[in-house]
């Protein structure tokens, strides 16, 4: 077991402590957020040229899962901030040296959605847009975010061109009171205002190029910056899921020692409670162990010098959201025999519930559209664009 888990194990009750706390907040507690850091969770994808421990993704999955397990924000902040430094490690090294050289420990956020407008200037870009779910926003201190390359006229080019733009705090907005939601309130995602701020072009990088390797050459002899951003970052939300769900049976196990319904029949001996929380619980083992097998094939894959296919990358997409699905329902079919006695926000299995339902509506735990876009592959069609894989 990674340090940075061990220490997640270790200071448990922090997190769980700080989960009601941060969702009144808005964001997370000082608490919460001090056990992020100190565990050193957020490095272990950081290249190890600018203090991160360039470790397996599987220890950073665990980790984040663990996070999840005891606070499903500070989870969810765990896994997405933590994916950021991965995508870092592939940008100039001027950009790496602003983000890190007098931090090593800085915190970085999205989105990624291209709302952004961007009209070049010089050797950059005057950028301008407004963004939803920037995830852990208030402690972080630099941002990346999706936008256009577009002319004078406000018009994208043909094929568009997507950027992501790297900003420090000074050059972008929090919009307050921005975030209101049923589940997740602890992540703080705001919306992200920028007005006509200027991006130079070394802090940026085409999605496109990205998506497909492009960059890789920057770091040629280390297989962990070769694996596929649309898969890496889906695993990370995928293990974020996985925490969550992992502290909602946790709790519902919980529920079971002492449920007896109206009619007299004990939650622990249930047969329809037991055979529904003994589905979810091996759907979400073997969830968990399917995502890590397959990067873990893939970073020995790499390290013979071969390269991921679209083949495999859609592949790991279809699998992994199936895997989060099952979740999902399963936690679904728990409650829908857990009496009315679980919907009590006095208990915290409904919390966990809706924080997990939140979760489920990212588009990297979506399914539909990377189905579709898995069988137009593997039938020869043309794939649609946009999808994350």
């Amino acid at each position: 077991m990674h340090e940075a888990v061990q220490y997640i194990h270790e200071h448990a009750q922090v997190l769980r402590d700080e989960h009601i706390p941060s969702d009144e907040l808005g964001k997370l507690t000082e608490p919460a957020r001090e056990v992020l850091e100190k565990s050193g969770g957020m490095r272990l994808l950081q290249a190890s040229s600018h203090g991160g421990y360039e470790a397996e993704p599987s220890d950073f999955f665990e980790w984040a899962r663990a996070v999840g397990r005891y606070n499903p924000s500070a989870g969810w902040v765990a896994g997405v901030v933590g994916i950021h430094p991965w995508e870092i490690a592939l940008l100039d090294s001027a950009v790496q040296d602003e983000i890190y050289g007098d931090n090593p420990d800085t915190w970085i956020a999205s989105p990624y959605a291209p709302q952004g407008r961007a009209v070049r200037e010089g050797d950059g870009y005057r950028f301008s847009g407004q963004w939803q779910y920037s995830t852990g926003t208030d402690h972080c201190d630099w941002i990346v975010l999706g936008g256009l390359v577009v002319d004078e006229d406000g018009k994208p080019g043909s094929p568009p061109e997507m950027r992501h733009f790297f900003m420090p705090r000074g050059d972008y907005e929090i919009v307050e009171n921005s975030w209101h939601v049923m589940g997740l309130s602890g992540t703080g995602s705001k919306d992200i205002r920028v007005d006509g701020a200027f991006v130079p072009e070394y802090r940026t990088v085409v999605h496109g190029i990205l998506t497909e390797g492009g960059y890789t050459e920057r770091r040629a002899n280390t297989p962990l910056f070769h694996l596929p951003f649309g898969c890496i970052f889906s695993a990370a939300i995928a293990s974020a899921t996985f925490g969550i769900a992992t502290g909602a049976l946790e709790q519902y196990r919980e529920y079971l020692k002492t449920r007896v319904s109206t009619s007299g029949v004990v939650g622990k001996s249930d047969p329809y409670q037991q055979e529904a929380l003994a589905e979810v619980e091996a759907d979400l083992a073997a969830g968990i162990a399917h995502v890590d097998l397959m990067i873990a094939q893939w970073m020995d894959q790499l390290r013979a010098g071969n390269p991921i296919s679209v083949s495999q990358r859609l592949e790991f997409r279809r699998n992994q959201v199936r895997a989060v699905q099952r979740i999902l329902f399963g936690v679904d079919k728990l409650f829908s025999r857990a009496g009315s006695a679980a919907i009590w926000t006095t208990r915290p299995l409904e919390r966990y519930w809706r924080d997990l339902r939140t979760g489920g509506t990212h588009i990297c735990d979506a399914a539909d559209t990377i189905y579709g876009v898995w069988a137009a592959h593997a039938f020869g069609a043309e794939a649609p664009p946009g999808v994350m894989y």
